[in-house]
């Protein structure tokens, strides 16, 4: 891509005046239009040192209403930074639906001194990250600001000679500068493979100012409008409805699962006690080592998780533990993509977070209630999959539990909370409601289960009849899953002891 640029591309000043009196007029106009459809926009500024980034965005910014943008600049990760997965800081950074975002710096900037088998990782990442984004609706442009060597040089020397500017140039951009055509032979190949048909790249030749800030202002103006023409009508709810009655081929893992299993009182205290007390000891030993653990419950109504999680968490010192309870999305969690409330939940490496019900909703209730539409909680499973596997792959010990009650036993449930007063703001009408549609959440969860187990991932069903044996056994699998972890880190694995 870099060998195609022609950097002896340039604007004249008459040129450039008469073009700014209209993008002045039209990108603050596009602006107010991406709002009122609710549209985020995203736009990713990447290129040399010393090519002109801050120059562009300046640019571009300078036509916006200030209040409906933000500017993020990445640099190395700070330490609370550091202390989760690589992409955790710009799920947490990405724009509300009508507003904009410009990065300087990025995603990508890791590439530039990373080896070959990390420049891939990032590449996919970058490729997961980026069709989340714009499958969301997101309008995603992404520049490349491109100088030859000698311009690059030449810039470095120019501003060394400035008191106010040499401070910028640093023995790390000369060695940029030196080893310029290994870089950018590195370079081409992280754009090649990250320039998608949903998220391409432009590589902007950057030698003429006027010209690359031209092109960078057209080509997001090109973008916005793009959107605006294109943008997806919501679709009524029967149509996820509907999808949802269709037969199901096989047997579900649900009905293999063995409700009448029990635990006697005696032993299930006994057991409490010791499992709890291990509990402990694994959190305090999992902090030096830096393993991060998610604990995540789902479950039918009546289920058991509160219980579950209070039994769970009871022993812990709960300076290092979170519970993330989890209902429908409101405010800015309305306002971004489905992910993004739990990526900006997600806990420090050495700390442990409980999801009390999770990013599962999606192909549960949204895809019951049809508040997602079918392509939406049908493409759910594999972004799923893919923000799991970004976890578990930064070290996360990850647990998923679907607490698994029979309709005869939750009926039970439901009508002792609503005959005990105390019990009572327990059970609602949604609840009623929910459990007449029992049939349609039965093949969501199967669906659920087969589609998001995977190795690094796995589902673990908890038989939910007897809350004793249930919260006995979650417990059980989290010590084991900590303990695993532990294992691995004594043994040399490269995700611990950051």
């Amino acid at each position: 891509m870099l060998d195609d640029v022609n950097l002896k591309a340039k604007l004249s000043k008459a040129d450039f005046k008469k073009a700014k009196e209209a993008f002045e007029q039209k990108l603050p106009q596009l602006q107010r239009d991406l709002r009122g459809a609710g549209i985020p926009v995203i736009v990713v500024f990447e290129g040399w040192h010393a090519a002109g980034v801050g120059t562009a965005i300046g640019r571009i910014l300078r036509c916006l209403d200030p209040r409906g943008y933000s500017l993020h600049n990445f640099q190395e990760p700070d330490e609370e930074e550091a202390l989760r997965p690589p992409m955790w800081r710009f799920w947490v950074s990405l724009p509300s639906n009508g507003e904009i975002a410009v990065y300087d710096g990025s995603w990508y900037s890791p590439a530039m001194e990373a080896d070959a088998h990390e420049r891939e990782e990032i590449a996919e990442r970058a490729r997961v990250f980026e069709r989340q984004l714009v499958d969301d609706g997101a309008v995603l442009v992404k520049f490349w600001m491109h100088v030859s060597q000698q311009e690059q040089a030449r810039r470095f020397s120019k501003m060394q000679e400035k008191a106010d500017l040499s401070w910028r140039v640093t023995k790390e951009d000369w060695r940029e500068n030196q080893h310029y055509a290994e870089n950018a032979k590195a370079i081409d190949k992280v754009l090649k493979e990250t320039s998608t048909p949903e998220a391409p790249w432009t590589v902007i030749p950057s030698h003429d100012s006027r010209y690359a800030n031209l092109r960078a202002i057209e080509t997001l103006m090109d973008a916005m409008e793009r959107a605006l023409k294109h943008k997806r009508p919501k679709q009524a709810k029967k149509a996820a409805k509907k999808a949802v009655k269709k037969a199901r081929r096989g047997s579900s893992p649900l009905d293999k699962v063995d409700l009448d299993v029990t635990i006697e009182r005696e032993r299930y205290d006994r057991q409490l006690s010791r499992l709890q007390k291990r509990l402990l000891r694994l959190e305090h030993q999992m902090y030096l080592p830096r393993i991060p653990v998610v604990v995540m419950y789902e479950g039918w109504d009546a289920g058991g998780k509160g219980g579950n999680i209070k039994r769970l968490i009871g022993g812990l010192d709960h300076r290092g533990v979170r519970v993330i309870p989890v209902a429908a999305p409101e405010g800015d969690e309305k306002t971004h993509h489905y992910l993004w409330r739990f990526w900006k939940h997600l806990p420090k490496a050495g700390h442990l977070t409980v999801f009390d019900r999770s990013w599962y909703g999606r192909v549960l209730v949204e895809r019951v209630e049809g508040f997602a539409r079918p392509e939406e909680w049908q493409r759910a499973y594999q972004e799923i999959r893919e923000f799991e596997k970004q976890l578990t792959s930064f070290g996360t010990v990850l647990v998923k539990f679907w607490i698994h009650i029979s309709k005869k036993e939750q009926l039970k449930r439901f009508t002792l909370r609503q005959n005990t007063p105390y019990k009572q703001w327990k059970i609602t009408d949604e609840d009623w409601r929910n459990r007449e549609r029992w049939d349609q959440y039965y093949e969501a969860v199967s669906d659920m289960i087969e589609k998001t187990s995977t190795r690094n991932a796995p589902w673990t069903i908890i038989e939910g009849n007897q809350k004793l044996y249930a919260r006995i056994k979650a417990l059980k699998t989290v010590c084991a899953a900590v303990d695993a972890a532990l294992d691995a880190a004594r043994h040399g694995d490269k995700r611990y002891w950051r």
